[in-house]
């Protein structure tokens, strides 16, 4: 690892797959349309694999599509996929459905403590309303937040992580080599991340690095290198408060 973490000021972060846990709200808010369909499939291995690559795939053709109608859309397209009859009303359900996402148990105590040490700074690929809803279970106050609909892209559009830099710089007053960015997601954000020249902390959830599963993330071809690796949150801030002590 070329740095210390006690290099850097800020910490950036993605949100939905690193703080909360969107595969078990996505999964969650799937069951409606199980259920009026009486159906059992398809599993949830499958249907999250599905949304990813529908997701991804109408956040790159509709860049300016607000969250709430990408999630409307993913979801009549996951039921047609599956042979499933849907409603309007189901779908824009779904569309909602970012306020009752869960956070990850060791998230808001995490950032309690990193928030001790690092200014916290939210990148994330969802609306302003839907992060306002997320940040109640989160435990703590970013000092910026910079969302999709602020930037008219979706990551991993690099015009996201260029920003990111630009903002950070203006609004806090921090360079680029003081910032470290934090996510789960090599598709949405280490891959860009790297390509802006971003050091990055991969938040390895998923344990993709011992051959885990993709689940929701969009899969990428070739890994690309990170700079720091844990498998939760609660190691990274255990490792920055045992390195402070």
């Amino acid at each position: 690892m070329p740095k210390r973490l006690s290099c850097f000021e800020v910490l950036s972060f993605d949100c939905y797959g690193t703080l909360i846990d969107w595969e078990t709200g996505i999964w969650d808010a799937l069951q409606p349309l199980l259920m009026y369909n009486a159906a059992s499939s398809p599993g949830r291995s499958e249907a999250l694999s599905q949304f990813g690559a529908l997701e991804s795939r109408l956040e790159s053709d509709q860049p300016a599509l607000p969250y709430p109608e990408v999630l409307c859309r993913v979801h009549a397209a996951l039921a047609a996929a599956g042979g499933l009859r849907t409603t309007a009303a189901l779908d824009r359900e779904f569309g909602q459905s970012i306020a009752a996402w869960p956070a990850f148990a060791d998230t808001a105590e995490a950032l309690r403590l990193l928030k001790t040490r690092f200014r916290l700074v939210i990148l994330s690929n969802v609306d302003r309303a839907g992060f306002a809803a997320s940040n109640r279970k989160l435990g703590v106050a970013f000092d910026a937040v910079y969302t999709a609909e602020d930037i008219g892209s979706y990551k991993p559009s690099q015009a996201n992580f260029r920003y990111l830099l630009e903002r950070v710089k203006a609004d806090l007053g921090v360079e680029r080599g003081r910032i470290l960015h934090t996510a789960q997601s090599l598709y949405h954000d280490h891959a860009p991340a790297r390509a802006c020249g971003l050091t990055s902390c991969w938040i390895d959830r998923q344990r993709l690095s011992e051959g885990g599963a993709w689940g929701a993330t969009a899969a990428v071809g070739e890994r690309p290198a990170v700079d720091f690796l844990f498998f939760s949150l609660a190691e990274l801030a255990e490792h920055v408060r045992v390195a402070g002590a």
